[in-house]
């Protein structure tokens, strides 16, 4: 049974940072394509940024470019989202995700595969 635990989550000031971690068990890691998504109540869970099975493609939503970072360490079996300069709206839970496949996948729908979440608060 695949499952995927997030970690790293927690209060931060605006500006600050936060490096997520996603430790995965039950497969073969090296094979899955990985996605950071977030999600605030009542709205739809989006993406935050992927990255193919390899590590050497990756994609970011428009307005983390530049701020987040995504890698993995195919030998821990972990995928990190690495946040910086992190602004309130950013406020959400914040979900690893995992599906096979050799790309990079970024609709919700690709993915099949979910942790539970960790919750990140920026305060203003």
């Amino acid at each position: 049974q695949v499952q995927l635990e997030e970690s790293g989550g927690g209060l931060v000031q605006a500006g600050g940072s936060l490096t997520l971690s996603c430790v995965v068990s039950g497969h073969t890691f090296s094979r899955y394509a990985m996605g950071w998504f977030r999600q605030v109540p009542g709205k739809e869970r989006d993406i935050v940024a992927a990255i193919s099975w390899s590590g050497d493609t990756s994609h970011y939503a428009d307005s983390v470019k530049g701020r987040f970072a995504i890698s993995r360490d195919n030998a821990k079996n972990t995928v990190y989202l690495r946040m910086n300069s992190l602004k309130p709206e950013e406020t959400a839970v914040y979900y690893c995700a995992g599906t096979q496949g050799s790309s990079v996948y970024i609709q919700k729908s690709d993915y099949g595969y979910w942790g539970q979440g960790t919750q990140v608060t920026v305060s203003s």
